[in-house]
């Protein structure tokens, strides 16, 4: 091997070994069988929410629009780390390649980022809805959706692009063995042998710049929606602004204080075992509490569930 050769095989590995959850082989198996529903609940349920605002018309609106988004975000985000980390579960040792792990990264910060900036647009979604009923549809027009989507999309896209870059640009000269269960930022910059201080710097600032944004524009919707709540002199229409926004309100909670735990912090603060628990969190499990959160408390989604239902059970007993 020449010394080009060599330099570049340090450089650029050909694959990383993941160390996962935990290597007893009992609680790998218990784990299996905890998160395999877990997962197959948030798949079915953001999946089954797209086909159920597809379907029915009467949730063809702008809200429903970005709820179909976020479901949809939620299963390929949670997609993009769970098959594999249920595989490596049951193998002796979990291998991912050099490219699948740049991919995985890039597709999971990307989509993660992408939900932050989501939320946002569906609480001024909740704003116009609230605080302007009447000119509703006319102000969140086809062409605003799909300009908010588009923007939540790109800003996804050039976080992820960031972060996967620099973080590859690094030297793996040591250890190949990635302290979590998927590629994450903060376990390659663990074992990197060059200086991260300028990775640590964007992620913070990248991070940051993203989640400070969307929870401000979140912070000043839900300002304006409480003036306008306030001045309600219906107590249905109180009712069914606290049943939307709560809804929202549970799932900008969940996703932020774990992205905030996660990702916000100085280096030194890092323990991967400890945060190999709350990854768990923010990529199988808040995806599967979503589509509970978002159909439980929506009266309008039940219903429109019971209309599907029966007149796919209707249609099957003509046939």
């Amino acid at each position: 091997m020449t010394s080009e050769n060599f330099t570049w095989a340090k450089v650029a590995p050909a694959e990383f070994i993941l160390l996962g959850i935990t290597d007893r082989w009992d609680l790998r198996v218990t784990l299996f069988l905890i998160f395999l529903p877990v997962y197959l609940v948030s798949l079915l349920g953001n999946v089954g929410m797209v086909l159920l605002i597809h379907v029915d018309a009467r949730l063809h609106t702008p809200m429903y629009f970005f709820l179909a988004n976020l479901s949809l975000l939620d299963a390929c985000y949670s997609s993009a780390i769970g098959p594999k980390m249920l595989v490596d579960l049951l193998v002796p040792q979990a291998i991912i390649s050099y490219a699948a792990c740049a991919l995985q990264m890039f597709v999971f910060a990307g989509l993660a980022d992408a939900e932050c900036c989501l939320l946002a647009a569906m609480a001024y979604d909740r704003y116009v809805a609230i605080g302007n009923p009447l000119l509703y549809t006319t102000a969140m027009s086809r062409r605003l959706c799909l300009a908010l989507l588009g923007a939540s999309g790109l800003g996804g896209a050039v976080s992820a692009f960031v972060h996967t870059t620099f973080t590859f640009r690094l030297s793996f000269c040591g250890s190949r063995e990635i302290n979590s269960f998927f590629c994450d930022i903060p376990p390659l910059l663990a074992i990197s042998c060059n200086d991260t201080s300028l990775n640590e710097l964007l992620l913070f600032a990248v991070c940051g710049f993203i989640q400070t944004a969307t929870v401000l524009a979140i912070v000043v919707s839900y300002g304006f929606i409480a003036g306008a709540v306030i001045h309600m002199r219906s107590a249905e229409g109180r009712r069914r602004a606290a049943s939307t926004c709560g809804s929202h309100l549970t799932a900008v909670g969940m996703l932020y204080g774990t992205l905030i735990f996660m990702y916000l912090r100085p280096s030194s603060s890092y323990a991967l075992d400890t945060d190999k628990m709350a990854s768990v969190f923010y990529t199988l499990v808040i995806p599967a509490l979503n589509p509970l959160i978002y159909s439980l408390r929506n009266k309008e989604v039940k219903e429109a569930f019971k209309r599907t239902w029966s007149r796919f059970c209707c249609s099957g007993q003509r046939h």
